[in-house]
């Protein structure tokens, strides 16, 4: 439950963008409330942002080690919280903001605030097998960033479900490390460019299963995925495909349902961002991480506009 009803800074989110936003603001004596996920049907919506469910990351600078997800969310948190950032956990249920202040109605109630930044995030598609999410995250399991967790993958065969540019980019970078790349889409046909298509049929390391889907992932605890049962869907043939990994390259959906109608977004949902800022079409609600970026999705592009966001929103203030 917020101590206040009024922030000058309200921070939506609490990944990477949304908790160096408000070590930002609350450096800037702007003592921000950032309110964290909960609350949602997604099993990614929870405080911290997908990286709570991500085992090691070895890409964020400043780990040569590499670090656990949960750790480095938590390492962020208490940086902000060293500076005075304020955290309230609980469902946004609603944004008014074509009002001043803005307000913001939550589980516990309501708050208002000078500037909002939006870093609610985006969710992978997944196919909502039953065992999926066992396999989720791990290394050697279920990923949907190839550019995350494709190192781990040397030497090993890996499926990536999907057809459209995402797919071709995602199998073309895997092959790099994976013996062995398959994608498996569910039409004889690709909805990627054809610039995309012609480069992923040109390398060598790429194998197609088309008119096909997964029905079933195998493995277990300690041996991680070891296969798929995948089924194609002309034939009826449910046959196993042997593999260590999948990799999922069906979309993202950005969180931005409870600001439609208010935010101008791309056809996708994303936010759109203005003047080579991080303004939103709203003066004084500025964006920041996968919410408004459809291309690179990573811990560090996030953090990096989280930073950006603050600055904005800092300068909005003064002014």
């Amino acid at each position: 439950m917020p101590t206040r009803t009024h922030y000058r800074v309200i921070v939506l989110g609490s990944g990477p963008a949304g908790l160096t936003a408000a070590v930002y603001a609350s450096r800037a004596e702007l003592q921000p409330l950032v309110i964290e996920g909960g609350g949602g049907d997604d099993s990614t919506d929870v405080p911290g942002g997908q990286l709570m469910l991500t085992t090691e990351v070895d890409n964020y600078p400043g780990f040569p080690e590499g670090v656990m997800g949960p750790e480095l969310m938590d390492r962020m948190r208490k940086q902000a919280e060293r500076f005075g950032t304020e955290f309230a956990t609980g469902e946004l249920r609603s944004a008014a903001f074509n009002e001043r202040p803005f307000r913001l109605t939550l589980a516990s109630g309501e708050v208002t605030a000078d500037t909002v930044i939006v870093a609610t995030g985006a969710r992978a598609k997944w196919l909502n097998l039953p065992e999926e999410l066992e396999f989720r995250t791990k290394i050697g399991g279920v990923s949907a960033c190839a550019t995350c967790d494709g190192f781990f993958y040397k030497g090993k065969e890996v499926l990536v479900v999907g057809g459209g540019d995402t797919a071709m980019e995602e199998a073309t970078f895997l092959t790099k490390f994976a013996s062995k790349v398959t994608i498996v889409h569910r039409r004889a046909e690709l909805r990627a460019s054809k610039a995309m298509q012609t480069r992923a049929k040109a390398n060598p390391r790429v194998a197609w299963l088309l008119d096909s889907v997964i029905e079933k992932v195998l493995g277990g605890p300690g041996k991680g995925v070891t296969g798929a049962m995948v089924r194609n869907l002309k034939t009826g043939e449910v046959r196993e495909v042997p593999c260590g990994g999948i990799f999922m390259a069906i979309g993202h959906i950005p969180n931005t349902a409870v600001f439609a109608g208010q935010l101008e977004t791309d056809e996708q949902g994303y936010l759109l961002m203005h003047d080579g800022t991080t303004a939103t079409s709203v003066p004084g609600v500025f964006a920041a991480g996968d919410v408004a970026d459809h291309r690179y999705r990573q811990a560090i592009t996030a953090a990096g506009s989280g930073c950006m966001a603050a600055i904005d929103a800092e300068r909005f203030l003064s002014h």
